[in-house]
Order: structure tokens, then sequence, then C-alpha cells
């Protein structure tokens, strides 16, 4: 619980980012070229804020940048899908 606790402002800012992308694609559904740019800055904002994170506490790794890469990537792609859809 203490670990946890400590990472708790690190954690609302992601719920905050998250909160706001996903607001955003709710908010501009009538506007597909806005929800592209919206996904791809959460997505950059996620990768972002996952290599910050693990900076900040020193236990960056070549494979947590690649996660954090993949992670934003898949979800690019099921966001795209789901705005490009016909």
């Amino acid at each position: 619980m203490k670990t946890f606790a400590r990472h708790l402002p690190h954690y609302l800012v992601l719920f905050g980012l998250l909160l706001a992308g996903f607001a955003g694609l709710v908010l501009f559904s009538y506007d597909k070229a806005f929800q592209v740019g919206i996904a791809i800055a959460t997505a950059v904002s996620y990768f972002a804020w996952g290599v910050v994170h693990h900076y900040l506490h020193k236990d960056l790794h070549l494979e947590t940048f690649v996660e954090y890469m993949a992670v934003a990537v898949l979800g690019l792609i099921i966001i795209f899908s789901l705005i490009i859809r016909v």
C-alpha cells in the first residue's frame, strides 16, 4: 500500500490524461480528423508519462520503453479502427 500511495500523484496525472483523451473523443465525435489528432496526442502523452514516471523512479529500461510504445501504438490502432469505421 505504501508503494501505491507514493505513486498516487503520478497515477492521478495518468488518469487525467486518459480521461481528457476520452472526453475529447466523445465531445468531438462529429469531427473525425480532430478525433485522430486527439487519439495521437493521448497516445503520445501516455508514452511520455510512462517514460518520465520510470525515469523518475530510476527503473527505466529498454523493455519498459518498448512496452509503453507498443501499448500506445496498439491503442492507436484500436481507436483508429473505431474512428474510421464504415
